[in-house]
């Protein structure tokens, strides 16, 4: 596939500064990462994650609460729910992990005696 096969634009336009994808913490670039890699992989199209990420920001965009837009939150909610419609993972699954992992305490992963740079 292209580049520009993987074109967001308009409601579902990520945050960009200078033509470069801006992302707040690494958890949003691996999560751009993983929808673009499992598209590719042919587990759903590029299309079909668009629409449901465009259907998120405007769920969002009529939230009566005014609880701040937050893109990646909405991207994340998109990738979920289209890995749910198309039978990838089970909800109750994806809640089941994103609670495992959540419970995990900080720096679980990176127990070692190394400095970095």
């Amino acid at each position: 596939m292209s580049d520009g096969a993987f074109v967001l634009a308009g409601a579902s336009a990520p945050p960009m500064t200078n033509g470069e994808l801006v992302f707040e913490a690494p958890w949003q670039g691996r999560a751009f990462g993983i929808a673009r890699s499992l598209a590719e992989q042919g587990l759903y199209s590029w299309d079909d994650f668009r629409d449901s990420l465009i259907a998120e920001v405007l769920k969002s965009d009529a939230a009566p609460d005014g609880s701040p837009y937050a893109y990646y939150d909405r991207f994340l909610a998109a990738l979920e729910a289209v890995l749910a419609r198309r039978g990838v993972i089970a909800p109750n699954e994806l809640r089941d992990r994103i609670a495992d992992l959540e419970a995990r305490p900080e720096g679980h992963d990176h127990d070692h005696g190394h400095d970095h740079d």
